[in-house]
């Protein structure tokens, strides 16, 4: 199985470009995918890095549905250390695109924190992001037993109807 396949199948639908995976879990399976600058028809990719485990994402919607990304954002306005940190963040993340300036940093954010996804991807590849190293400690072990994607008995490769540990 590629990893394309695997990655279209983690995240339900068609890998946009074949995917560069960066990070992968116990089990050999991608958990990060390093994605280009720009789409084959030009589009910006505001995102280098893509969060594709699915048991990540979950337990990364659940701290966004608890008010994540606004709690990071008001630390950021409070904590000019942590706010410094973050924009050397995004521009790196502006550096890693080609951008030397501009108006969108990691994620396609203007500034702040606008997806903990995001910042876990980023974190789990670069070890300067805080955001991302703190969701890091809030989301791992991604201790599955079980694959998350398998092959279907028709020959398609699906997201796998699993429990993992929540």
């Amino acid at each position: 199985m590629t990893d394309e396949a695997v990655v279209s199948a983690q995240i339900g639908r068609p890998a946009r470009v074949a995917p560069e995976v960066v990070v992968r879990c116990a089990l050999g399976l991608p958990v990060v995918a390093r994605m280009p600058a720009q789409l084959p028809d030009g589009e910006p990719f505001p995102t280098r890095h893509w969060l594709t485990c699915p048991l990540a994402h979950l337990r990364v919607a659940r701290l966004e549905s608890a008010g994540g990304v606004a709690s990071w954002d008001a630390r950021l306005r409070d904590e000019p250390g942590l706010r410094a940190a973050m924009e050397a963040v995004h521009a790196r993340a502006r550096a890693e695109r080609g951008e030397v300036e501009g108006p969108r940093g990691l994620a396609g954010s203007r500034g702040g924190v606008k997806c903990l996804h995001a910042q876990l991807a980023d974190g789990l590849v670069h070890d300067d992001n805080p955001v991302g190293a703190a969701v890091r400690a809030l989301v791992e072990p991604l201790d599955c037993t079980r694959p998350c994607v398998v092959d279907t008995p028709d020959g398609a490769r699906r997201n796998a109807a699993w429990r993992a540990p929540t």
